[in-house]
């Protein structure tokens, strides 16, 4: 006892941080249905494409009962409240674009979010966590998957989800690794560093591996002019400059950033364990990223930076299969990160283009047309950041991180 009582205790143990051995940060198994007073709410959800088709997903919310969010017990139907409660209030800002927001989301799904939120420790809006994390089920016994929750897009945003599940997926043994090199740090057992290591970098490739599956399951067209909105938030974007007003909660606005792959714990953990450091604005963008995700996955990360350095370890060994391993996982970091690059150039600045020339593909069917695509949207992230900047800056200052002679 004293002064370090609310301190992590190393070494890791990754079910103290609600961190899956087989799942990693995903959900696992997440509930596909609420408790049955929530009826209405789930009605709205599993009808969200259509809705907005038609344009009459404001009106229904607008009909929507107050409901209590006490009959909530278990996390887990507290996760499948947030994700519903965070699509609908997508749906619900963007569903004229971003020539026809609205500043006040009405109490009747403000009130609810917010209390579901704050059980949560998660911000009331639509992020990695939701959209990704717990938003997966079992389409078959063959282990098919398929979306809870969807949006309009289709298939493609289907696809932009499910990807993203198997580069989540792709990343557990890297999770682990982090887990394992920590153990060695403390135990100064070099051999078991070196495999930790290994299985790291092996992990990043293979996350680099699932995130190629893009190109085979995601439209640019449909996934710029029609997906991207609904991931966007109300904080640094010109559409929605005061923020909005969660009627009920606070009479003030609030602003909150749109989901962003930056939301993912996962390259967090990494670059911690790595001790890669970044730019200051990108560190203060990253950091704020941390908000995002839920509480238990954040103090996984603050826990590893609490842990003894990697880097001091090697810049101190003179073992050199271990300062090759270590450079190898930069390496794929960096990889990785450049790979993300090449997928938002096809799926932003070039769609951008193609949309601007009026060239844009007619991409996928089950799509509705939502007008021209975000203005907003063309140079910035859905969470706020000057996209190019940010990725380049990230992924140079990763490859800074080699460890030379």
């Amino acid at each position: 006892p004293g002064e370090g009582t609310e301190e992590t205790p190393l070494p890791l143990v990754l079910s103290r941080f609600q961190v899956s051995e087989e799942f990693g940060f995903l959900l696992p198994n997440p509930l596909t249905e609420l408790p049955a007073p929530y009826g209405p709410w789930m009605e709205i959800a599993r009808d969200l494409p259509q809705l907005l088709a038609s344009r009459r997903l404001r009106s229904q919310v607008h009909q929507m009962p107050q409901l209590s969010t006490g009959h909530l017990r278990r996390r887990e139907e507290l996760h499948l409240a947030h994700l519903v409660l965070s699509f609908v209030t997508m749906g619900y800002i963007w569903q004229e674009g971003e020539e026809g927001t609205v500043k006040i989301l009405p109490r009747n799904l403000a009130v609810p979010f917010w209390e579901v939120s704050q059980a949560l420790g998660l911000p009331p809006i639509l992020s990695h966590a939701d959209f990704v994390l717990a938003n997966w089920r079992r389409k078959d016994p063959n282990g098919n998957l398929d979306t809870i929750i969807s949006l309009p897009g289709g298939d493609s945003l289907r696809g932009f989800i499910l990807v993203t599940l198997l580069v989540e997926k792709a990343a557990v043994p890297g999770i682990k690794a982090i887990v394992q090199a920590v153990g060695a740090l403390l135990q100064r057992d070099e051999e078991m560093l070196l495999g930790a290591l290994r299985a790291l970098a092996e992990a990043i490739g293979d996350m680099i591996q699932a995130l190629r599956r893009m190109h085979d399951h995601v439209d640019p067209a449909v996934f710029y002019a029609v997906i991207r909105i609904f991931l966007s938030g109300w904080r640094d974007n010109p559409a929605m400059p005061q923020g909005l007003v969660y009627e009920g909660v606070s009479e003030e606005p609030m602003a909150f950033s749109g989901g962003s792959a930056a939301q993912s714990t996962v390259l967090h953990a990494f670059d911690e364990l790595l001790g890669i450091r970044h730019s200051e604005e990108s560190t203060a963008f990253l950091h704020r990223m941390r908000d995002y995700m839920p509480p238990p996955h954040r103090a996984f990360v603050e826990a590893i930076g609490r842990a003894p350095s990697l880097r001091q370890h090697l810049l101190s060994s003179s073992h050199l299969q271990l300062r090759a391993a270590f450079n190898q996982c930069v390496s794929a970091l960096a990889e990785l990160r450049s790979y993300h690059i090449t997928i938002v150039t096809k799926y932003i600045s070039i769609a951008a283009a193609k949309a601007k020339a009026g060239r844009a593909e007619p991409g996928d069917r089950a799509a509705p047309s939502m007008g021209k695509p975000p203005s907003a949207l063309e140079t910035k992230g859905t969470g706020g950041s000057h996209i190019f900047s940010f990725l380049k800056s990230v992924r140079d200052t990763t490859r800074e991180g080699m460890i030379t002679a």
